[in-house]
């Protein structure tokens, strides 16, 4: 599995705002964007960036959304060229391809902080999907899929913390529901991005893609 091994922090002062790439800290005032709210580099805290060109606007909006789902390169065309070959708007398209992600599932339904810590889950083979096991991040759900945590996993700290805290707050979109007794979802409906607010010019991505 590829992993994005960069500073987390310092990928949310490049792009000059909080992409929430590391959970309850991000909202803490820990967070690097409250103690150093400038880019990183011996320059950053200067300031006085020259404006970006169409095509800086354009890669700042695909570095935005790359970091914010913690996808590779090669993992964010392959996304991008089956977006494009289904019917409908090829932005929103690439939404629901993120979306779908198992990694992204599992950040949804708050059982993990953030989806670098779904990610980990994932692969170290937590989870199950209609009752087979699941370590693949990248894997798409589909409507009516359920996802659960294994048998012999929930009994681990983690999840038996996670559920006392889901009971009393919990917190899903409307594609998905998530019953934290029982520790399981499902996947109700495709996401679209009416659901999905993630501040990204989706179009831009892919018009970046189309020079």
């Amino acid at each position: 599995m590829a992993i994005n091994q960069r500073n987390k922090c310092r990928l949310c002062r490049r792009a000059g705002e909080k992409l929430f790439l590391k959970g309850d800290r991000c909202t803490s005032p820990k967070c690097a964007m409250i103690k150093r709210p400038y880019a990183p580099g011996i320059h950053g805290e200067k300031g006085g960036r020259n404006q970006l060109t169409e095509y800086g606007k354009q890669l700042k909006q695909k570095q935005k959304v790359k970091r914010m789902y913690g996808v590779t390169e090669k993992q964010f065309r392959k996304h991008l060229n089956e977006a494009i070959q289904q019917k409908g708007i090829a932005g929103d398209n690439l939404i629901i391809k993120l979306e779908s992600r198992l990694d992204n599932v599992i950040f949804r339904m708050n059982i993990a902080p953030s989806r670098a810590a779904a990610r980990n889950l994932v692969s170290h083979g937590h989870f199950q999907v209609n009752g087979k096991n699941l370590n693949i991040s990248s894997a798409y759900v589909k409507i009516g899929d359920k996802i659960s945590i294994k048998e012999n996993k929930l009994k681990k700290n983690y999840f038996v913390d996670k559920q006392s805290v889901l009971k009393k707050n919990l917190s899903v979109p409307g594609w998905v529901i998530f019953d934290p007794t029982s520790m399981t979802g499902e996947i109700l409906s495709m996401p679209n991005k009416n659901d999905v607010n993630i501040g990204v010019a989706i179009q831009e991505v892919v018009e970046f893609y189309s020079r």
